[in-house]
């Protein structure tokens, strides 16, 4: 019965538990959260959330956009819509197009990438599903980072079988493949999940994180956790890799989940996380030389398992960076840095999620006035089943910027246990867009047009 939900019925069950319906026409700000049934029975879904702060209805669900139940699987009596574990997202260049990726997708035979029209912010529109495993090598789907002219580069952690090496999937401005790169990739632990463009210096760098084969429980030998600790630096314009800078120590590699380009910097200088041994690295690309300049091990609680700083995003100016502090679903903070001496990161301050939280996922509204959080990392609880069960509250948190302080705002009280109708669900990526409507505007076009937050920022 719920493999057959559609989107009708699902919008239906929203507008019956309190969700609010608010007319597209003047939507400010609309928060998209990426996220799946936790039975694994429903859809996987876009929530799309009034995001205007000054509006009445702020916080609340205005629609569910799930996938169609019409997409293939290669598991008998299921669908491509369910169990494909959503993990993250983008925003075109353009603020149109809406990407998700299904992170365990390639176990169920199903396409790995997933694809909105969202020029009706609150009334997203599916268009289409690509990327199969077995066609282009690539599975594990992770980030997404838009391309100027359209289209995206999209992380995928493994290759056809789900193991090293995977790829970077470059998609056009139609959403189709275009090709998967590198051409030849190195058979070095090339696992990549973080990514960053800057086109204006023909540079493009990934990190590795770790090998997502051997998470997984197979042959009745228990999966483990290989992690890397790599930046690669690719020359954009030929698509190749020009340098692999090893990040921490290569006996025990840090897991270096995610990497940003520090805005302005005139070195081009990037900043990675290490998961594993829980330190925040310093990255020159010209160099190729990657030091430790913040340890966020002195942040260990007495009942807690070690600190795992897991996403960070940088704002616009380049002088603030927020971070989520995963205790491995067992509680969770959320720290800012002043980085305006990257050498020397300084804690400004952070925000503690409380007892069985697992930040992961975050990103600034446009207006960077708000950090949003997503709590929920990863539960490997498909077949077959892996090592990995980091959960979370399964709330999106709000933390308002007050006087360089996060402080997180009560008033925003959005719980996928409680308020999605199919039952408790696992939100992971989210993006923001905003269109600034005038009365009597008609169109982008005399309307300020389309700003954006996805994770990677913009």
């Amino acid at each position: 019965m719920h493999q057959n939900i559609s989107a009708k019925l699902l919008t239906i069950l929203v507008a019956t538990t309190g969700c609010l319906t608010v007319s597209p026409a003047f939507a400010s700000e609309t928060l998209y959260v990426w996220a799946g049934d936790a039975a694994h029975k429903a859809p996987d879904f876009f929530a799309v959330v009034d995001f205007d702060k000054h509006s009445p209805s702020y916080g609340k669900i205005v629609t569910i956009a799930p996938l169609p139940t019409t997409l293939p699987s290669a598991v008998p009596l299921s669908n491509g819509a369910i169990g494909n574990e959503p993990h993250h997202v983008g925003v075109s260049a353009d603020g149109k197009t809406l990407a998700g990726g299904g992170l365990l997708s390639i176990l169920r035979g199903k396409n790995g990438a997933f694809f909105f029209d969202i020029s009706d912010p609150r009334a997203p529109v599916f268009l289409k599903a690509n990327t199969l495993a077995s066609v282009n090598s690539a599975s594990i789907t992770d980030e997404f980072t838009p391309k100027p002219e359209g289209g995206f580069f999209t992380t995928f952690m493994g290759g056809a079988n789900g193991a090293s090496p995977g790829r970077v999937v470059e998609y056009d401005a139609n959403s189709d493949v275009v090709a998967a790169w590198p051409a030849t990739p190195p058979a070095d632990g090339f696992d990549p999940h973080g990514i960053v463009l800057d086109e204006a210096h023909n540079l493009l760098l990934t990190s590795d994180f770790i090998c997502p084969l051997h998470t997984l429980n197979l042959g009745g030998v228990a999966g483990v956790v290989q992690a890397r600790g790599s930046v690669r630096v690719w020359d954009l314009a030929q698509r190749t890799i020009t340098k692999t800078i090893t990040v921490g120590d290569p006996a025990n590699p840090p897991g270096t989940i995610n990497v940003e380009i520090i805005p302005h910097d005139f070195r081009e200088r990037a900043f990675v996380s290490g998961v594993i041994d829980g330190k925040l690295y310093l990255v020159d690309p010209r160099a190729g030389t990657a030091q430790p300049v913040f340890d966020f091990n002195p942040f260990a609680l007495p009942e807690a398992p070690a600190p795992w700083p897991h996403l960070f995003r940088i704002n616009k100016a380049g002088t603030r960076l927020a971070l989520t502090l995963n205790y491995q679903g067992l509680d969770g903070k959320v720290v800012w840095l002043d980085i305006q001496n990257p050498e020397h990161p300084r804690l400004l301050n952070f925000v503690e999620l409380g007892p069985k939280s697992g930040p992961h996922y975050l990103t600034f509204s446009p207006d960077e006035d708000r950090v949003v959080v997503s709590d929920y990392f990863l539960v490997e609880d498909l077949i077959p089943s892996g090592v990995v069960g980091i959960d979370g509250d399964h709330k999106i948190h709000v933390l308002d910027v007050v006087d360089d302080r996060l402080v997180e705002n009560p008033a925003f009280n959005l719980d996928f246990n409680r308020d999605i109708a199919t039952g408790p669900a696992r939100p992971h990526g989210l993006a923001i867009v905003s269109r600034h409507h005038r009365e009597g505007d008609r169109d982008d076009e005399h309307a300020g047009g389309p700003r954006f937050y996805e994770g990677g920022g913009q």
